[in-house]
């Protein structure tokens, strides 16, 4: 790069940036990452929007500085979730998008989300490296703007098309007056939910509604059992149908049956694949490696085709893309459609859901209970390890047999007749995460659960 690098690196991940504030990320990170984006994109309209975090508006106005120096127009949506701004990006048409949040990490983080056009995913392999030595070592080749020729910032209310299109997804008059549970958990989920309320017969029972930055009920990040307890309880409290909680910029949405109980997201994602393919017969379904079973019996079943992708919403898109997909789906709650720019929603799936219960005219809980029964499985189990390569290679040398299937599509996925797992080293923290399932028998799954569980303990050095 021939020149000194004045920044960190650090918030740079492999498919977005994220950091602590002010050390990591701050306004100065921001206005650079704006005239990059310009630079090494050429962006002439970008739309950009945040979340309600208490950095968020500071570093979003440096963000637009950034941009507008470069001669670029800004679309501000204000406050408002991740997909909103892919929605904005390939509906009007722009050159990109770029989101300010942090989602559910912790209240000193903030970062940010980066789409080019169509909503594409800029990523490690597609410019985010590029624009992290442009930030890091101040080494632009582009002259700022002329005063004149500055870009200009327009406000926009996306909410009405973006909600309009949501509707597409589902036959409104198939919906019957359901009662939901809805937690927002203080994010930016309230106001959509605000807006469909006024289209759809579903009362909402709303719990930590209003967005606010200080998260007064802990950060929304309902894969943590403790966060879950306010939406289970509102669900048996109000005998509600069913209970839905967000992430904090909402591309992500859980699921609660009537009982209260928890729905792993890896359920959802067979559920909905078969929606979609009582529409659109033989088409392709994508799906990531660490719970499978499920997933591929429930889309051979309908008549579709299961593809199996790495983890992450880079190689999902990408592959969707490649496939032309109708639909992708993760365990970890992202769901992605093709025509929503194969990018992923927090709000159409439990729309789907929300329909199919009313057509079925039976409680999620009888929806989802026989796959849960036929594929039991252990949730994903998070371990901080010092060298996770290491204890992948033992775990191989120790679980690879006579009649083992090995896939390592993402870490190391073994096949057994009646269980299989998955194990891999975490993209952007120290962690190893594992996965286990099996064909019916609930004690192997967990005998196998804890027969893992103590290889990675007696080798994670930490």
């Amino acid at each position: 790069m021939g020149q000194q690098e004045i920044f960190k690196r650090e918030a740079f991940k492999a498919y977005d940036i994220r950091g602590r504030v002010p050390d990591e990320l701050n306004e100065e990170v921001a206005y650079r990452i704006g005239r990059g984006f310009v630079e090494l994109f050429a962006a002439r309209r970008v739309v950009v929007g945040r979340d309600i975090r208490l950095s968020s508006e500071s570093l979003t106005k440096a963000l637009v500085r950034g941009l507008t120096d470069m001669g670029c127009d800004v679309v501000d949506i204000g406050l408002c979730g991740t997909e909103m701004i892919y929605f904005s990006t390939f509906h009007l048409g722009v050159d990109g998008g770029i989101m300010v949040t942090a989602s559910h990490n912790p209240m000193d983080y903030n970062g940010m989300k980066l789409v080019g056009k169509g909503a594409r995913p800029i990523s490690g392999d597609s410019g985010l490296r590029a624009l992290e030595d442009l930030v890091v070592t101040g080494s632009f080749s582009t002259e700022l703007a002329e005063k004149n020729t500055r870009g200009n910032v327009e406000d926009y209310d996306i909410m009405s098309e973006y909600t309009q299109h949501l509707l597409t997804y589902v036959d409104v008059a198939n919906i019957k007056p359901l009662k939901v549970v809805v937690n927002a958990g203080n994010g930016c989920a309230g106001p959509t939910i605000d807006a469909l309320e006024k289209v759809l017969p579903i009362e909402f029972i709303k719990i930590h509604h209003e967005p606010d930055g200080t998260f007064p009920h802990g950060i929304p990040n309902p894969l943590l059992v403790e966060n879950r307890a306010a939406t289970s309880a509102a669900i048996r409290e109000n005998g509600a149908d069913f209970g839905i909680a967000w992430d904090g910029d909402f591309d992500r949405c859980f699921l609660f049956d009537e009982q209260g109980e928890f729905i792993e997201g890896y359920y959802i994602v067979g559920f909905l694949a078969e929606a979609f393919l009582r529409r659109y017969a033989g088409a392709k379904i994508i799906h990531d490696p660490r719970l499978t079973w499920n997933t591929i019996e429930m889309v051979n079943e309908a008549g579709g085709v299961p593809i199996l992708c790495k983890t992450g919403h880079a190689f999902i898109k990408e592959r969707m893309r490649k496939e032309d997909a109708v639909y992708g789906g993760e365990m970890s709650a992202h769901h992605y459609f093709r025509d929503f720019a194969y990018c992923d929603s927090g709000m159409i799936p439990w729309l789907l859901v929300l329909e199919n219960m009313s057509i079925a005219g039976k409680p999620l809980s009888e929806l989802v209970a026989a796959r849960i029964e036929r594929f039991p499985v252990s949730g994903e189990i998070n371990r901080t390890v010092s060298d996770g390569k290491q204890i992948l290679a033992k775990i191989e040398e120790l679980f690879v047999v006579d009649g083992a299937v090995v896939d390592r599509t993402d870490g190391l996925s073994i096949e057994f007749s009646t269980w299989r797992f998955n194990v891999r080293i975490s993209n952007t923290e120290p962690l190893l995460r594992l996965n286990v399932e099996s064909r019916g028998d609930i004690i192997v799954m967990e005998e196998k659960t804890r027969e893992l569980l103590t290889v990675i303990e007696s080798y994670k050095m930490v």
